[in-house]
């Protein structure tokens, strides 16, 4: 079954595919390789992809979908795509041209989702991470509701269908809910989620405001030295995790899956391996007990494998918050 066949309507009546395909790999990874894989994802049935500027991505995926327009095996509203601006265009005379290079990147004349990348602000310029003297990153102070009204202008100008946001605490979200002359809700916001960092307490408040929660690092993450302590736990090696999964002849990785899909998540998976991205979109052809789910929901250890620690000290840095 294709990803496509199951979607989350958004706040704004359009949809989005409830399993997607992570886009960011590691920049020694080869880009014609990773155009293959994009392509073996499309005919394994996924629909939506998930990227960003700070990829470097959007020009390899955009080649693999229009090779796969060309061919007959998909049309452009077949295709879920999403970018994302990056921290040192937050301002708001700069919102416009980051996702219209992201669309020349992409050969497309619209993304279906543009979200901010995160709430904190970078010095703008050339360097994506502007450092000083010393080695520290250059912060900048952007007015978050300004950056999104910029947001929205773009969705006015039918350059995105949707607009969101990706990192945000609740109270950072809270703050554009709440901004005098709100023209569009955020439709989402993307955070980590796993097992090991289940997102209740953000989840109950995403489904309050109607606004989806899109899930990435769902199975632990790819492990990318820049990004992620290689001294943590691997999720995917979970003794509780493999008990499940043998109980229903299904891989550690589908167990993770369905159980952020039954949660009402939508849920971005990333690998770089054939057989388990034909694997992962098998996600569709069973359930998990009420029971078993609440086994999952009992791993949660508010673990992340994420941590920017190069955004700490920022005013807006989202994860001082509990949630």
């Amino acid at each position: 079954m294709n990803s496509k066949c199951q979607c989350v309507e958004l706040n704004d009546g359009h949809s989005i595919p409830v399993l997607g395909f992570g886009t960011a790999v590691p920049p020694e990874f080869p880009r014609s390789k990773f155009k293959e894989i994009i392509k073996i994802a499309i005919d394994a049935g996924f629909r939506h992809f998930d990227s960003a500027s700070i990829y470097k991505t959007e020009d390899y995926v955009g080649e693999s979908i229009q090779s796969k327009i060309a061919d007959g095996t998909v049309r452009r509203e077949d295709i879920f795509y999403t970018s994302k601006v990056w921290c040192n265009c937050l301002h708001p005379e700069l919102v416009r041209s980051s996702l219209e290079q992201s669309l020349k990147k992409v050969q497309l004349d619209y993304v279906d989702l543009y979200l901010i990348h995160f709430p904190t602000a970078l010095k703008p310029g050339e360097d994506e991470f502007p450092l000083d003297e010393h080695g520290k990153l250059i912060f900048d102070t952007v007015d978050l509701c300004a950056t999104w009204e910029a947001m929205e202008k773009c969705k006015d100008a039918g350059l995105t269908k949707s607009i969101g946001v990706s990192n945000f605490n609740h109270r950072q979200l809270e703050m554009i809910l709440n901004k005098p002359g709100l023209k569009y809700k955020p439709v989402c916001n993307q955070v980590e989620c796993h097992l090991y960092l289940n997102q209740m307490k953000l989840l109950d408040f995403c489904k309050s405001k109607d606004i989806a929660l899109i899930a990435y690092g769902v199975l632990g993450t790819q492990r990318y030295k820049r990004w992620v302590d290689q001294n943590s736990p691997v999720l995917l090696e979970e003794p509780v995790l493999h008990c499940i999964a043998k109980k229903y002849n299904r891989t550690p990785a589908l167990i993770a899956l369905r159980y952020q899909l039954q949660r009402g998540i939508v849920a971005l998976n990333s690998t770089l391996n054939e057989k388990h991205i034909k694997e992962n979109i098998q996600v569709f052809e069973f359930n998990l007990s009420s029971e078993d789910m609440k086994v999952l929901d009992g791993l949660n250890r508010n673990l992340r494998y994420v941590i920017p620690l190069m955004f700490e000290g920022h005013p807006n840095y989202p994860f001082s918050d509990e949630y």
